[in-house]
């Protein structure tokens, strides 16, 4: 008794806050690369964005602590908000200091704001509450006026550099996939891109569209069954299997001719085509669909909303975006319109054949058809009725 008491005694009492272990890093890219689930995201990131928090609240981090400010007051962003309403506390502008205290690997605890290692604080930020985000966003949206300027000046500037590029297709790169007079649906890592594609599986089992996945959203059309006909991005943001259950492989590369990630290629023994252009990667994979005639893209995970532009765009560093919608025009649709469109489609139809085919047997009956004729109606419902269920289910 006396031995247990003692043991009981020098036990250290457990401390207060969320323990764990850290992934350090600048680039919030290389930390989600090596994160595990449980584990504190550290990182130096202004102007937290929407498709940022998404990754990281899917690797389900226990905490994000961010040297720089989340919300920098430049424009309404989106990232902050998708981590609380996650459920994943974010200690806001730690300090510049915090990278360097802190090394990847080592076990940190978090209070009330402060990062300790061991007993040390070594850095203190502010712990963002859904009222602080709120009050901060307020403030961010009389930024987006200078920001929406920014990028016009940054549009400019991106058009004379990339104008054969946009205008006449120049360096697009060829594809096997025919994408000629075809149906295409692109799916970009965005946010509730997986449940916009579900929504699609009607209109993909129909029309038959070529399936372009862009990163990461590439192994979620495979998890989901749909397996992409072409996959856009760095290959080392996909999974193997991904990429080589893809037919076409495009990875993009920077003007000089370098292409981030291809060794992985190599490493699998598949093939690839480079694309070189500074656009960014979702605009890369409409600008194929555009040069290789598409008649009609259909896109998932993409910006609907001013702030999502604005976000996804980094503040304005991304202009190729503007300029590709206006190069494709009207081809594009937007993949919740597509599956709203279709399930019209299929209502309708499903209201007007039984309603028919009632009017046809009621005609039979009335002027005295035969058996004959009434097996005929029969047999000719049962195969509407199979063609129905069979194209729209």
């Amino acid at each position: 008794m006396k031995l247990a008491g003692l043991l009981s005694r020098s036990t250290p009492p457990a401390l207060p806050g969320i323990t764990g272990t850290a992934r350090v890093g600048r680039r919030v890219r290389d930390v989600l690369r090596r994160i595990s689930p449980g584990e504190i995201a550290v990182i130096d990131y202004v102007d937290l964005d929407r498709a940022t928090a998404d990754a990281l609240v899917r690797a389900r981090v226990a905490a994000v602590v961010n040297a720089a400010p989340s919300i920098s007051g430049r424009y309404p962003n989106l990232g902050p908000e998708v981590l609380l309403k996650a459920g994943v506390p974010l200690i806001d502008h730690a300090g510049g200091e915090l990278l360097r205290r802190v090394r990847d690997g080592s076990r940190v605890r978090l209070h009330e704001g402060s990062v300790y290692v061991g007993r040390h604080e070594v850095a203190k930020g502010t712990v963002q509450t859904p009222e602080s985000v709120a009050d901060q966003l307020v403030e961010a949206h009389t930024g987006m006026s200078a920001q929406l300027e920014a990028f016009s000046a940054n549009t400019i500037e991106f058009l004379r550099r990339e104008r054969g590029l946009v205008l006449d297709g120049v360096g697009v790169p060829e594809l096997r996939v025919s994408l000629d007079d075809r149906h295409v649906v692109v799916v970009a890592p965005g946010a509730d891109h997986a449940e916009d594609l579900k929504a699609l599986k009607r209109y993909v089992r129909h029309h038959d569209p070529v399936l372009i996945g862009v990163e990461e959203a590439a192994d979620t059309m495979r998890r989901m069954g749909f397996v992409p006909d072409v996959v856009v991005g760095d290959p080392t943001t996909m999974e193997a299997r991904t990429l080589k259950a893809a037919s076409e492989i495009v990875v993009p590369a920077h003007p000089d001719g370098y292409a981030p990630g291809v060794e992985r290629i190599y490493d699998l023994g598949i093939g690839a085509v480079t694309f070189p252009a500074t656009a960014n990667t979702e605009d890369l994979a409409l600008l194929l669909c555009e040069a290789h005639g598409a008649s009609l893209v259909v896109t998932v995970g993409f910006q609907a909303t001013l702030r999502e532009f604005l976000d996804s765009g980094r503040s304005g560093s991304n202009p190729s975006t503007f300029l590709t919608r206006l190069r494709l025009g009207t081809k594009v649709v937007d993949g919740k319109a597509a599956a709203v469109l279709h399930r019209t489609r299929v209502s309708v139809l499903g209201v007007l054949l039984p309603m028919l085919v009632a009017v046809v047997a009621v005609a039979l009956s009335l002027s005295g058809a035969t058996a004959e004729y009434t097996d005929d109606v029969a047999r000719w419902w049962d195969a509407v009725t199979g063609w129905v269920a069979g194209t729209f289910s």
